[in-house]
């Protein structure tokens, strides 16, 4: 089945196009360094020519918010356009753990109208939830810093890493069209301040995490529940200190 992954050559987009390709697919990378940018529309009729699934794993190069809604607004109608067009049966596209819950924050107000915009659409789709990627985890911590203080909530937090995201997503692409969505996340749930206050002691991070029960992530205040999937949801197999240890939190610094 040829497989069209937007963001193909990124993080979860590069690992999503090897395992498909390891399970017999033609997985082709799509992305401005491939010739195929969703914001212009370039490139997108011939690389969606005779694609069964695309696979949306794009993200925004800002997360402003009027730079943020417009990314998402704007290549996801030209995306779903050109895929009309080229005849594909399944749009696949991954966002974010708690989009749907208050309080919300630009970066999830951008994704809600991201959905909003395939459910609306005429093209078969499934949409899935994962929570935030252990590769995110340091961008997380450095938003959070006011000078050598990292200020974080005590809320729950259940971080993937960015491997079973890859798989979670792979399964659902090569499945029928769920026309909803499915929740991931990773295989242990923390406090979000203790997660950060062992996380940094892990690499060696001098600044000191703070609980802080109005601390913003990204922007709002979230609340017990936010940041973790429902009752039900996918599970990752990879916990973070195994991930730690094989090395792939330098390689994401």
């Amino acid at each position: 089945m040829k497989i069209v992954v937007i963001g193909g050559t990124g993080l979860i987009g590069s690992k999503l196009v090897t395992k498909l390709g390891e399970h017999g697919h033609e997985a082709v990378a799509a992305s401005p360094n491939t010739g195929v940018n969703t914001l212009t529309g370039e490139g997108l009729a011939e690389v969606l020519k005779d694609a069964q699934v695309v696979i949306d794993v794009s993200n925004s190069p800002s997360f402003e918010e009027a730079a943020v809604m417009e990314f998402f607004t704007t290549s996801t109608r030209n995306l779903l356009a050109a895929e009309a067009q080229a005849g594909v049966g399944h749009h696949v596209a991954l966002s974010v753990v708690g989009t749907e819950r208050p309080p919300g924050n630009a970066y999830f107000r951008a994704k809600i109208a991201q959905e909003e915009l395939i459910a609306e659409s005429s093209i078969p789709f499934s949409l899935v939830h994962a929570t935030q990627f252990f590769e995110f985890v340091r961008r997380i911590a450095d938003e959070a810093t006011d000078g050598d203080q990292v200020r974080m909530a005590p809320v729950l937090f259940q971080p993937i890493a960015g491997d079973d995201v890859a798989r979670a997503v792979g399964r659902v692409a090569v499945g029928s069209p769920l026309n909803g969505r499915v929740e991931v996340g990773g295989p242990e749930q923390f406090r979000m301040d203790e997660f950060f206050r062992k996380a940094l002691t892990a690499w060696g991070d001098p600044r000191e995490v703070v609980t802080d029960p109005q601390a913003r992530y990204f922007g709002s205040v979230p609340d017990e529940r936010t940041l973790v999937p429902d009752d039900g949801a996918s599970l990752g197999e990879i916990r973070y200190r195994d991930w730690l240890d094989r090395g792939e939190g330098a390689m994401s610094r």
